[in-house]
């Protein structure tokens, strides 16, 4: 497993990343309903690329497939962090966190962690500050803000 910055060639590959993740992991902990609004499949390429290139953005890469990205802010916000439905549970997510969070220059790390994700990043030292519901079309989804003190 290699870990390199995002590169807008690597859209279409994490967007499909993302999706199947949502749809095939995360609907373990969360409702078709609330999973159809979370992941809806037509990803706005500019708003996300456009982020994804202003944060510290990296793609985890084994035998040339995207495997994992996420990203974090120069605020400390690790916005997203997905592993490809075919990899869980191999450590790509912890050499992802760990690659962002060493890039990090502020004193605290903050995520918006799904049902799913929460016992990952606790295991990694983060703790709740608070759960909250979100809406999307309609549709509430629980996930927990959660912060972790960087050093």
């Amino acid at each position: 497993m290699k870990i390199r910055r995002y590169k807008s060639v690597d859209f279409n590959e994490i967007a499909e990343l993302f999706y199947n993740t949502v749809h095939l992991i995360n609907i373990k902990d969360y409702s078709k309903e609330q999973v159809n609004v979370w992941a809806t499949g037509e990803l706005d390429y500019e708003k996300w690329n456009r982020s994804l290139e202003e944060h510290y953005s990296v793609v985890a890469i084994e035998n040339e497939i995207i495997i994992g990205f996420g990203d974090i802010d120069d605020t400390g916000y690790l916005d997203r962090l997905y592993v490809h439905k075919d990899y869980q549970g191999r450590g790509v997510g912890t050499f992802i966190c760990n690659e962002l969070e060493d890039k990090c220059i502020t004193k605290n790390i903050l995520v918006h962690a799904s049902i799913t994700a929460k016992p990952f990043f606790e295991g990694r030292g983060y703790r709740v500050i608070e759960e909250q519901e979100v809406e999307r079309n309609g549709i509430k989804l629980m996930n927990f803000i959660m912060k972790k003190e960087n050093n």
